[in-house]
């Protein structure tokens, strides 16, 4: 199933990806995917592991380079931009790792002051209020002199995400937000997530493979297969599409590739 236009033809996407094609030792890992993010839209790629998910992420913000193909953000072509152009366009990105990658030797408001301080001239006294207003989106205020050591699972990735904020980026991306998660905690990150949707001027793009979380957070779903974007829908459609692996992997149940 090639992608549909979910929008305006007039709108310039924020992200289009064209044609896309990586290759690790000789092992293709991406084969040609091609996919548009709206700007102001949360969307998800979902699919199994091994399927390429992480390496397309890393992609869109310039980590890796292609080996053909395109990422265009905002008109300009991250493979084709000069190395000075490519980083202002790299800073308009926000990246929160797995688990929120946080520096162990730093306490959380070092964590979330470090971007400010390496990328800003900002003085001591507007980075702490930065911080504290990043901490209060993700409902975490007063918590600026713990160690990551002393945070739970969930803390430790809402931490990352108001690092992933304190420069204002346009576009968020997020590396599995809800891996190792029981469920009530998962179910709470997806409603920070939610709610800097709806309060932050921010283009979303999640990888995960938890369905329900996708279900919860998206505007449309998009499916990585083998490399390839194989489908890709709003929610309610993504629940109801024909396609067998689609279905198989929202029951949980290994497709006969054949059948696929």
């Amino acid at each position: 199933m090639q992608e549909q236009s979910s929008g305006s033809s007039r709108r310039l996407p924020k992200i289009a990806v064209i044609d896309l094609w990586k290759s690790f030792s000789g092992k293709e890992v991406l084969r040609g995917v091609n996919l548009t993010v709206a700007p102001g839209e949360s969307l998800v790629i979902v699919g199994g592991s091994g399927a390429g998910k992480s390496v397309l992420l890393k992609h869109l913000i310039g980590l890796i380079q292609p080996d053909r193909g395109h990422v265009i953000v905002d008109g300009e072509d991250l493979a084709c931009a000069d190395p000075e152009r490519c980083l202002a366009i790299r800073r308009k990105f926000g990246m929160s790792f797995q688990e929120g990658a946080l520096f162990d030797s730093m306490n959380v408001f070092d964590n979330i002051a470090f971007p400010l301080r390496r990328h800003t001239r900002m003085s001591e006294e507007e980075i702490a209020e930065r911080v504290r207003e990043c901490l209060n989106l993700v409902h975490l205020s007063g918590i600026e002199k713990k160690m990551p050591a002393q945070l739970s699972g969930g803390m430790r990735r809402r931490v990352g995400f108001a690092r992933a904020i304190a420069l204002k980026p346009e576009i968020l991306l997020f590396d599995e937000p809800n891996t190792g998660l029981d469920p009530i905690t998962a179910a709470a990150i997806d409603r920070v997530i939610m709610e800097m949707r709806d309060k932050l001027p921010v283009t979303m793009v999640t990888i995960t493979h938890d369905m329900s979380s996708a279900f919860r957070i998206a505007d449309r779903i998009a499916m990585l297969r083998d490399g390839k974007i194989v489908a890709v829908a709003a929610p309610e459609e993504f629940r109801t599409l024909p396609d067998p692996y689609v279905q198989g992997f929202l029951a949980g149940q290994p497709v006969d590739e054949e059948v696929a």
